[in-house]
């Protein structure tokens, strides 16, 4: 809780599991086979949470989350991602 008395929004992390705030988090949604950061959280249909830190995203895609989550089948490729982390550092 804040000091106004209202709640932040908490979403799981689908890497490694943890709950923590929404802001904490990057939301990703698919476009085709590919994840895309959706940083205002703004786009359309099922989205993903995920640490901007590369082991959550290697856990995620060691254990299909990403895919399972969003409803997909098949591979996605997480490659904006990755480029998003490495250009964070």
């Amino acid at each position: 809780n804040s000091e106004s008395g209202r709640s932040h929004p908490l979403r799981t992390c689908v890497g490694c599991r943890e709950r923590t705030e929404q802001s904490a988090l990057q939301r990703l949604v698919a476009q085709g086979s590919d994840l895309i950061p959706d940083g205002s959280s703004r786009q359309p249909g099922r989205g993903v949470y995920v640490h901007l830190r590369s082991d959550c995203v290697q856990l995620a895609q060691q254990r299909r989350a990403f895919a399972r989550s969003l409803r997909k089948s098949g591979a996605l490729s997480a490659d904006a991602l990755v480029l998003l982390i490495q250009h964070q550092k």
